[in-house]
């Protein structure tokens, strides 16, 4: 069953199933809440809370983009629903707001997944990024931006550039911002005190955030796990969708907070 609500501080999120423990499914920078639709299966065994962030998808507002806003967002949304704690996954962005979450509320996390994401920009890089990204959204129509996008993010673009074009869908305001946000974010000091189960997701073929930035992380986080995806490029959920989703269930059931206690 499928529910699309709003919570109370104005965030559209999906519901779908009711029973199992709660996955959050937390989207990328320019991305649509829908963008999770090929992962729904996976609602046969978990219960999925899939938000649109601010300033993306249908979620119009468009001030207080922050990471930090984005997280205190999803965490009232879990004090809202009476849930006192969930899986969280994050792709790129999301990933960053998956770390954020943990930084604020590490017991509302029941485990941690860690998708083509980072976990720091230097600065002057992150300047660089950001004002070559903030041209493009001057200077290119919609259309361009969501051509070069999928050039850019998929290794089989020309096969799943459609697919893609239907959940990238950014803002130009909500972009620009959430872009600035994600280029400030310095987790250097978190990684080594995630204490929760953690899977980090990199693909060979990823141009947006470079396999070692995840190889890197993993060897940062406690115990963590590593699942590199050949023939992906930063979209693997689209691009490799069977094999990411038996990665996903493979390591939340092994992590399963009841099977462990018995």
């Amino acid at each position: 069953m499928k529910i699309i609500d709003i919570s109370q501080n104005g965030m559209p999120y999906l519901r779908v199933g009711n029973s199992g423990e709660t996955l959050v499914f937390i989207h990328g920078l320019g991305e649509i809440k829908e963008g999770w639709s090929r992962q729904f299966e996976l609602a046969d065994q978990y219960h999925l809370l899939i938000p649109d962030l601010r300033g993306h998808g249908e979620n119009d507002t468009q001030e207080g983009i922050t990471i930090q806003n984005f997280a205190k967002d999803i965490v009232s949304l879990l004090d809202e629903l009476n849930i006192e704690s969930a899986n969280i996954c994050g792709m790129s962005m999301g990933g960053i707001v998956a770390q954020e979450i943990y930084r604020q509320a590490p017991e509302r996390c029941l485990s941690l997944v860690l998708v083509s994401t980072f976990h720091y920009a230097p600065l002057h890089f992150g300047k660089v990024i950001y004002h070559i990204r903030k041209a493009r959204t001057q200077l290119f129509s919609p259309t361009q931006q969501k051509v070069l996008a999928a050039k850019t993010c998929l290794y089989s673009w020309q096969r799943d550039g459609e697919e893609f074009y239907k959940y990238y869908k950014p803002k130009k305001i909500g972009y620009v911002q959430s872009l600035e946000a994600c280029l400030s974010v310095d987790n250097r000091d978190l990684l080594a005190r995630i204490k929760v189960p953690t899977l980090v997701i990199g693909c060979l073929y990823d141009s947006i955030i470079p396999v070692w930035v995840q190889i890197f992380m993993h060897k940062e986080i406690p115990d963590s796990n590593l699942v590199i995806f050949k023939n992906s490029g930063h979209i693997a959920k689209l691009e490799v969708t069977e094999k990411f989703n038996q990665a996903l269930r493979h390591f939340l059931h092994i992590n399963r907070i009841g099977e462990k206690t018995g």
